[in-house]
């Protein structure tokens, strides 16, 4: 019996332990990191940017392919009657003929103004020009993802601040109540101290609702289901806010050396310039080489078909020149083209660039204006927090009034939302500064 009872004890805590584990496994808690790493790997815009990638890796194959030869097969089969010339012997017969031809044909261009050449470096440009937009595309969603996942851990903490602002003006209304019945209490004090529940009450559901919103924006970013749970974790409350000894023009060289939209417009430069190259070797001959081996069978021939096949078996080796002379200004107007284009992705390269200083300066001074404001805020937050200490204890005595009260309260909730938007914007900030200069994102 006591063996019995061992056994079952130890099946139970094994079962227990199991489902624990399972319970964890299910209740995974995403950090920064984890939120990252799988969003690069999954994002659908990610995704489509290495598809784009894995495009110009095989155009540029298929560019590096066109220096060989080619080489096509081909057999017919015909039939005439009346008087014509047999495909085969090239004599004029009267009779109905059945003839079979065989071939196979090849020609290889030796020379066509460079245009393979530069064809193929071009390509490569483009393949790198891709990897880059690639690098760029996952840039994009990690700073989505930080941005996001900030958003969604301030309104996390709104929501504590909104539901302690709802259990202080419940046990307000609780005492102005007790009050009210004792008739040491004006009815007007106690409706004022339901209405400020109320109003918490309606905060602490919109907290929530704020929350559940930046989960949503979240778990798209990440492609995940709706029906997933998301729980992200918290920031270390000990980790230091104020940090900043960076020089801004240290950042700027940085990030402009760093972030792949600048090397991409560079790359789209010399993509333009490889394009007026091409445009210019239309200007120039072709030669190719060209072959074929060929034989047929011809039914007004006695021989067999394998003896016609052996007997007619010819072979074919030339050279074919092609000289542009007038192709209605094509090739010109390719030029212009051209030569346009690469003026128009200077102009872009530019545009990149002062995008990229304008985030990186704006980035910046956010960064500067929201440590000064996190100072301030921290110390309107301490001093809204005494006075509403203070307006508490008043209030129990009865030497304040619910309004003054409310007023109070407001004033440090107010003060709580300040301090809690500085801190998360000054985690932002100083984080994409991090980024803009090539650093890994950590909290």
């Amino acid at each position: 019996m006591k063996l019995y009872i061992i056994l079952a004890s130890f099946l139970v805590a094994q079962i227990s332990s199991a489902q624990e584990a399972d319970l964890s496994t299910t209740e995974k808690v995403w950090s920064l990191e984890d939120c990252i790493t799988y969003a690069i790997e999954n994002n659908i815009t990610v995704k489509d940017a290495t598809l784009n990638k894995n495009i110009s890796e095989v155009d540029y194959s298929k560019a590096k392919s066109a220096r060989l030869p080619d080489l096509f097969g081909s057999a017919s089969q015909g039939f005439s009657s009346g008087t014509t010339i047999d495909p085969i012997t090239s004599d004029y017969v009267s009779d109905e003929i059945h003839n079979t031809n065989l071939g196979i044909n090849s020609s290889m261009t030796l020379f066509k103004g460079n245009q393979l050449s530069n064809q193929i470096k071009q390509n490569k440009l483009l393949l790198e020009q891709s990897t880059l937009l690639e690098e760029e595309a996952k840039n994009s969603i990690v700073i989505s993802i930080l941005e996001t996942y900030l958003q969604t851990l301030y309104s996390k903490e709104g929501i504590a601040i909104a539901q302690n602002n709802l259990a202080a003006s419940e046990k307000e209304m609780i005492r102005a109540k007790s009050r009210l019945d004792a008739g040491s209490f004006a009815l007007s004090d106690y409706t004022e101290a339901q209405s400020q529940a109320a109003t918490n009450k309606y905060n602490v559901i919109a907290a929530k609702n704020d929350y559940a919103q930046n989960i949503i924006t979240l778990k798209q970013l990440l492609e995940l289901s709706p029906l997933e749970t998301l729980e992200i974790e918290t920031i270390d409350e000990n980790m230091d806010l104020i940090n900043l000894e960076l020089n801004k023009e240290t950042i700027y060289t940085n990030a402009l050396e760093y972030l792949p939209e600048v090397e991409a417009s560079k790359a789209n430069i010399a993509i333009n310039e490889k394009e007026l190259d091409i445009a210019k070797g239309g200007y120039l001959p072709t030669l190719s080489l060209i072959g074929s081996l060929g034989s047929g069978y011809t039914s007004i021939n006695d021989n067999t078909f394998g003896d016609q096949l052996d007997v007619n078996f010819n072979q074919k080796l030339g050279l074919s020149l092609s000289i542009p002379i007038f192709n209605r200004n094509q090739t010109k107007a390719a030029v212009q083209t051209a030569t346009i284009n690469i003026e128009k992705a200077q102009l872009q390269k530019q545009s990149i660039e002062k995008d990229v200083i304008k985030k990186v300066e704006t980035a910046y001074q956010n960064a500067v204006s929201s440590q000064e404001q996190l100072v301030a805020a921290e110390a309107s937050q301490d001093a809204a927090e005494q006075s509403y200490n203070l307006a508490q204890k008043k209030y129990e005595l009865g030497a304040l009034s619910t309004t003054d009260l409310v007023i109070s309260q407001n004033t440090y909730t107010n003060a709580q939302q300040n301090y809690l938007q500085a801190k998360y914007l000054n985690i932002l900030y100083h984080q994409l500064l991090q980024f803009y200069q090539g650093n890994d994102i950590k909290l």
